[in-house]
């Protein structure tokens, strides 16, 4: 079983990185494409200059304090979680991603008033890569919950 503090290095580890390549690629799409403008990939999927004051997939658009409460309040009992459960085998990484994703998403916010999106398929909103290290961080939560309570 894994330490707390190496799960506590992880989980920070993980959620630097998910910042850093989330603000590099937001940059790279802002230095390269106007606000607005798209650019196909292959069919299917743009990418797209565009911005989002909602959560995750433009869901609660315009929410403004309310979607920094619920950020908030999401974080708050993530962290809350992980500080009791930190040597919990595997838990460092959704924790990071999750953290990350976040974080990333809200340095758009505190320097734009909104995030930063660009990955643009046909038939779903524009979304960045702290979005899906969220949704992904999301589904590894649960995994990493349900096997602990099968074991």
């Amino acid at each position: 079983m894994e330490g707390a503090a190496a799960g506590v290095a992880r989980a920070v580890a993980t959620a630097g990185v998910v910042v850093a390549l989330d603000q590099a690629t937001k940059q790279a799409v802002v230095a390269s494409l106007e606000r607005g403008e798209s650019n196909n990939v292959f069919f299917g999927l743009d990418l797209t200059n565009t911005r989002n004051t909602g959560v995750a997939f433009g869901a609660l658009q315009g929410g403004g304090l309310l979607v920094a409460a619920l950020i908030g309040l999401s974080l708050a009992v993530l962290v809350g979680y992980f500080a009791l459960n930190a040597s919990l085998p595997g838990l460092w990484l959704p924790v990071g991603m999750l953290v990350g994703g976040a974080l990333g998403n809200l340095a758009d916010r505190a320097r734009a008033g909104a995030v930063i999106d660009f990955i643009d398929p046909i038939a779903w909103p524009a979304f960045n890569l702290a979005d899906a290290s969220i949704v992904l961080g999301v589904l590894a939560l649960f995994y990493v919950i349900e096997r602990k309570d099968s074991t």
